[in-house]
């Protein structure tokens, strides 16, 4: 059951909300109850989006990655959709408990998620920045426990996280083009080949590495923040041209590590500056 929920997703998309609030604030003067309630509310929308995910790609899965939940037979498919819409409740309930914008996010981005793994995913680009909204959507739900202000201060990283996300998710659509041609899906790889589609995540990535200065610049971070960010600069680097060798597969995990590594710029960078 935990597989199906992906938890270390499901921890990482918490942690940049917790990030996100963090940032606005002063990641030392984070109010208790709002990273009480912030953390488990993304955590469990989070779960659910990759459960009702789960559900729907079955079939696909089956191809793809047999030894998913559902269609290795650890979980039925009934079970993964009962707990998702559980889940996806109790989290837009917690963010209801914070203020009315994070209730507004939590609900949109839910019905997104399951739009998302009904029909977005399957439409060329469409998909990918549905992905890319939604994730780099986390610090902007941080942002939000202090409201409109909070918002537009962790803008910044919500663009730098999408866009990184995107050239991800694009990768991952490369290396699942087979799974998902037999299934007649639309993605972008099979709608423009996987050469042009290369090239489009290459250029997401490239812009994600051009704006990374911007939070030092816009939220006086440290310096500290440039130098753990050039690092994850230099990952996301090695990713493209993972991805150009025909490496997809590899490209993605390099993606995700990059992204792993950005966020701990952010929280090197809140810890020395401050917005």
């Amino acid at each position: 059951m935990l597989g199906l929920l992906r938890t270390g997703n499901c921890a990482m998309a918490g942690f940049a909300a917790v990030i996100g609030a963090g940032i606005v604030c002063g990641i030392t003067e984070i109010p208790i109850l709002g990273v009480v309630l912030l953390f488990p509310s993304v955590f469990l929308i989070t779960g659910a989006g990759n459960a009702i995910n789960d559900y729907f790609d079955a079939d696909i899965d089956a191809i793809n990655k047999p030894m998913r939940p559902i269609p290795s037979g650890r979980v039925s498919r009934n079970a993964a959709l009962y707990l998702s819409l559980l889940l996806f409740g109790l989290g837009i309930a917690l963010a209801y408990t914070i203020n009315i914008i994070c209730f507004a996010i939590a609900l949109a981005n839910s019905l997104m998620l399951i739009a998302y793994a009904r029909n977005l995913k399957r439409t060329a680009l469409a998909g990918n920045i549905s992905v890319g909204y939604l994730t780099g959507s986390t610090f902007l739900y941080g942002g939000a426990l202090f409201e409109i202000p909070g918002l537009v201060q962790a803008s910044g990283l919500f663009a730098l996280a999408m866009l990184a996300t995107i050239a991800r998710e694009i990768a991952k659509d490369i290396e699942d083009i087979d799974g998902d041609s037999a299934m007649g899906l639309d993605t972008l790889p099979i709608r423009i080949g996987s050469r042009r589609a290369e090239y489009a995540a290459s250029a997401f990535g490239v812009i994600a590495i051009l704006l990374s200065p911007i939070p030092y610049l816009s939220l006086e971070f440290s310096v500290w923040y440039l130098a753990v960010v050039m690092f994850a600069d230099l990952c996301f680097l090695i990713a493209i041209l993972r991805l150009k060798k025909g490496d997809a597969a590899g490209s993605s995990r390099l993606f995700k590590q990059a992204m792993m590594v950005a966020l701990l710029a952010f929280v090197v960078g809140s810890l020395g500056g401050g917005a």
